[in-house]
């Protein structure tokens, strides 16, 4: 019962030394930040991929162009990234259509630059935070290893003081070591798996925006 006690996961955490104890710490709030990421970028990726896929849908079914674009624009109602794409480029290309003497190509190139612009904002927005996860899953084993080094180091200096050394002397201070990096573990594996699916899911949006914004740009062409 006393061996079980001494060699419970917090009363481990507890015996460890300072140092130890501080990478451990380092790696719960690690942990903590990137399972909120996680889940923030979850519901990101979702929200984009749900309105992306209805504006593409509304915008194939829809001939009337301004109807539409009055729609992705208003206020009170978000169209997601494609919506904003598509409203930067018509709000462009009406704009310098109006303008009297300007070539014929002005429009077009207007909207390919003002739908390029609102792109890289969409694709900031949706990586936002992607380069936290990629950290923490490189970083934090290392982290771990580190603890575990130290802790270990600490055991080994312990046994001088002690005349016979068994393995009940040092089994404790290599326990609470090898927490550090089992923390170190937990807290990168979700962020590497997380970051690896969102950066597919990222991938396959930046695609899709491009492949919208030359079919909106042939819808353009023809209308001009």
């Amino acid at each position: 019962m006393n061996l079980t006690q001494d060699m419970s996961f917090l009363n481990l955490i507890g015996s460890a030394s300072i140092l130890v104890q501080i990478i451990m710490g380092i790696l719960l709030l690690v942990s903590l930040m990137s399972w909120w990421y996680i889940f923030l970028k979850m519901f990101t990726v979702r929200r984009a991929e749900r309105q992306s896929r209805a504006f593409e849908e509304a915008f194939w079914r829809q001939p009337d162009l301004n109807q539409l674009y009055q729609s992705a624009s208003s206020p009170g109602k978000s169209a997601g990234s494609l919506g904003n794409i598509f409203a930067a480029g018509f709000a462009e290309f009406a704009k310098v259509r109006k303008k009297a003497g300007m070539d014929a190509n002005a429009p077009m190139d207007g909207a390919r630059r003002a739908m390029r612009a609102t792109y890289q904002r969409e694709m900031e927005h949706l990586e936002s935070h992607m380069s936290f996860l990629a950290t923490v899953g490189s970083v934090s084993p290392f982290i771990g290893l580190f603890g575990t080094v130290w802790g270990i180091m600490n055991a080994f200096r312990g046994l001088s003081n002690v005349g016979q050394a068994t393995l009940a002397h040092v089994a404790p201070g290599i326990a609470e070591a090898l927490v550090a990096t089992a923390m170190g573990l937990f807290a990168a594996i979700p962020a590497v798996v997380a970051y690896n699916r969102y950066a597919d899911d990222i991938a396959r949006l930046s695609t899709r925006f491009e492949s919208f914004m030359e079919e909106f740009t042939n819808v353009l062409r023809r209308q001009a």
